[in-house]
């Protein structure tokens, strides 16, 4: 049996966190849509969003881009929401940049890793999408990458998946993401520890009930069995918890960002954000500027866009699931894409 049908319904856990994740950030892009008419509102929500350009920095040799779908004649709209399908790379970094980051971090490095990772796949018609999770402990084998100094990484053999952000950053990740998956990755979207918090604080945090006491030194985060109301620096330190729950492995946290998500998104529909002006500005300024984005996304015309686009996509049309992987014949606490089962399912998305 692979390690893969051994998970079972937590293996399928990634998937469900990131699609929730996904249509939490669609919400709160709608939102700022509606206080966007404020000029300076706008220009202030519009410059927190953090951009990279990584279509320049790849180049054209890269997998092909999903076919425009044409416009319905007799279309009485003068600029149609688009309809092609796209994939979209969403990472969650934990960044230590930023005295808050830093705080927020729980270590002294001075790096960064994409510990969360999905390939968003909507389909043409925007009306379904399919989820997938990339473990983040794949061995792979990771691509040069180019330097925004010059230059370029070097190829590397047997690498964790998520190195390829430490070495390269938001390109790098895109590129690695490509060259396993032959699939084009058309918009990028990170999200960083401080605005994750801010968000939760600004929703006037979220409730969460545990099945079990956790009790991580490492997170920072001691919860006995129940309910809790948990602020933003708790909140992450539950997203960021593993040690204390379970056999300490990434499938336990997966489990509790799954539950931390789903009380984020039911704070958001429980808030009336729209009769209260200063509490709305104080979540989308959240959303914002926890954002970095490829050049593509980087306005708040863009991302309303996208998410105008994505209305006729209901809960019951995304599917999740999580690549196949077994466990590395090197490596006991590493896993590898299980073959010919993971070409199949990138395959299904191009």
């Amino acid at each position: 049996m692979t390690r893969h049908e051994e998970q079972g319904d937590a293996g399928r856990r990634p998937g469900r966190r990131s699609g929730l994740k996904a249509a939490g950030l669609t919400l709160a892009a709608a939102l700022v849509l509606g206080i966007g008419t404020a000029g300076w509102v706008y220009w202030r929500l519009d410059d927190n969003i953090k951009s990279v350009d990584i279509d320049n920095a790849l180049g054209d040799n890269r997998p092909a881009k999903a076919v425009a779908t044409p416009a319905p004649s007799g279309s009485a709209s003068a600029s149609p929401l688009p309809t092609e399908a796209v994939n979209i790379l969403v990472l969650g970094s934990d960044s230590r940049s930023g005295e808050e980051n830093r705080a927020l971090g729980g270590g002294d490095s001075s790096g960064a890793r994409s510990d969360t990772a999905m390939v968003v796949h909507i389909d043409a018609g925007r009306t379904a999408a399919t989820v997938v999770s990339i473990p983040r402990d794949t061995l792979v084998t990771r691509p040069a990458c180019p330097l925004a100094g010059g230059g370029s990484t070097a190829v590397a053999y047997g690498a964790m998946f998520n190195t390829a952000y430490s070495v390269g950053g938001p390109v790098c990740a895109v590129k690695t993401v490509e060259s396993i998956t032959d699939v084009r990755m058309d918009h990028y979207i990170e999200v960083d520890f401080s605005g994750f918090a801010k968000l939760v604080d600004a929703l006037g945090g979220v409730t969460v009930t545990t099945g079990e006491d956790i009790d991580d030194d490492s997170s920072h985060l001691h919860l006995a069995a129940g309910t809790h109301h948990l602020d933003g620096t708790r909140a992450l330190a539950l997203a960021r918890t593993r040690h204390g729950i379970g056999d300490g492995s990434d499938l336990g946290r997966i489990g509790l960002q799954q539950t931390l998500v789903k009380a984020l998104l039911a704070q958001i529909a429980s808030t009336d954000l729209l009769t209260s002006p200063a509490r709305l500005y104080k979540v989308a300024d959240a959303v914002t500027g926890s954002l970095t984005t490829d050049t593509g996304l980087d306005s708040l015309a863009e991302l309303t866009e996208l998410a105008r686009s994505l209305q006729g996509l209901s809960s019951d049309r995304l599917k999740t699931v999580t690549m196949p992987v077994v466990t590395a014949p090197s490596d006991p606490n590493r896993v590898v894409a299980q073959e010919p089962a993971a070409s199949r399912l990138w395959a299904s998305l191009r």
